[in-house]
């Protein structure tokens, strides 16, 4: 089924902004993509109806806000296919839900001379948690290298297995240059050898349909602002019998049973990992924007966004003195690119003057810049609410920088 998106495109306000006197094309999703009136109307519902502190009180207020929060998180375990709802853990985001396992999983299970694998791909949110737990215990980080289209070489992550070896980490799709990884053959590789693993899926869930049991990894992060919700909410998911046991992150209200001077003890699953006051109106928000999606269809969301990212790269490949960064044969939302003799700042201010905002810059992936021999790129995001009258506006908006720097 064909998207509809002059009626979509209708449910986001902020698409009628105007940018130097030009229409705003938003091409910059990778970062954050854009709230649908629904989901903002349901953020509004809540703070000016719903509003209280959860797991506290037996006023109505509070019995509702509990009841909504919850119910977000059986949304968030349908549409990642979570077998159970304690298994989705509510954080700030995809940083937080990865250092939670680095330091809730890393610092209790990994000790001197164990190894965590890596790829060159990742955002460094998966890689300096793992430093720093490395550092701490001793252990040792080995990295799967690309080649030269930005795809992960398989055979050489296949030979960094050993006994050693505790974690596998990896993205399911490239922040930097879209390259999807085949996430499920990469945790059956690790299955093999008994190595826990944790997909990076803050550029996946928002573009294809995640399915956590048919991928069978052990843990699953990914972020709210990415996938049309909130800022300051993300997930965690992890396979019950490892949550259960790991150590606390944090430590606080609602993630205990019992108190005292000599002794704590721990709240159940998902409770033990979401101390304190939790982020309640993004938790609900982002389940109004599970529901939005769903309703739009993943199926149709990635059919569509394929559809934008195949038409300009098209059109990027017929420009002169342009290159594509990352030309992987499966590839989601993202194009990055350079143009010759202009540094990507430039670039980007240049296209803001026409409205056109895109990402410049290392895009928190420095060693993929490093692969590359590239300081930095240009990025545009693709997302559902975009078109390809947006994608012929970008070519123009860049066939002008040229004009400028020649």
């Amino acid at each position: 089924m064909s998207l509809d998106i002059a009626k979509i495109r209708a449910d986001f306000p902020i698409l009628d902004l105007k940018i130097n006197g030009k229409p705003l094309i938003f091409l910059d999703n990778a970062a954050s993509s854009q709230m649908p009136l629904a989901v903002i109307e349901r953020w509004n519902k809540y703070q000016t109806s719903q509003h209280a502190n959860i797991h506290r009180a037996v006023h109505y207020l509070s019995e509702t806000a509990t009841a909504e929060y919850e119910s977000a998180r059986r949304k968030l375990q349908a549409f990642i296919n979570a077998r159970e709802e304690r298994e989705v853990i509510f954080t700030s985001g995809t940083t937080e839900s990865i250092n939670l396992v680095a330091h809730a999983w890393g610092r209790k299970f990994l000790k001197a001379g164990d190894e965590i694998i890596l790829t060159t791909l990742e955002h460094h949110s998966n890689i300096v948690p793992w430093q720093m737990v490395a550092d701490e215990k001793g252990a040792k980080i080995r990295v799967v290298p690309i080649t030269d289209s930005g795809e992960l070489r398989l055979d050489e992550y296949e030979k960094l297995f050993n006994a050693n070896t505790k974690i596998a980490c990896f993205t399911h799709v490239s922040n930097a240059l879209g390259t999807i990884n085949p996430v499920k053959a990469m945790v059956a590789a690790a299955r093999k050898h008994g190595v826990v693993t944790l997909v990076d899926g803050a550029q996946a869930a928002p573009h294809l349909t995640v399915d956590v049991q048919a991928i069978d990894c052990d843990f699953y992060a990914f972020s709210g602002h990415k996938l049309c919700g909130p800022t300051g909410i993300g997930i965690l998911y992890g396979k019950a019998a490892l949550l259960e046991a790991m150590n606390p992150f944090k430590g606080g209200g609602d993630m205990i049973l019992s108190v005292t001077f000599e002794k704590t003890t721990y709240a159940p699953i998902p409770a033990k990992f979401e101390a304190g006051t939790p982020p309640i109106a993004a938790a609900i928000t982002l389940g109004a924007a599970v529901d939005y999606l769903t309703d739009v269809g993943m199926h149709n969301i990635a059919a569509h966004e394929t559809e934008l990212l195949n038409y300009a790269t098209e059109k990027f490949n017929a420009l002169e003195g342009v290159s594509i960064i990352g030309t992987a044969e499966k590839k989601a939302a993202v194009l990055s690119f350079k143009i010759e003799g202009v540094h990507p700042h430039d670039v980007g201010t240049l296209l803001n003057e026409d409205g056109v905002a895109i990402r410049t810059g290392h895009h928190c992936a420095q060693p993929v810049m490093q692969r590359f021999k590239v300081p930095a790129t240009s990025r545009a995001s693709f997302a559902f609410y975009n078109t390809i009258a947006e994608v012929d506006a970008l070519v123009a908006s860049v066939q002008r920088v040229q004009k400028v720097f020649t």
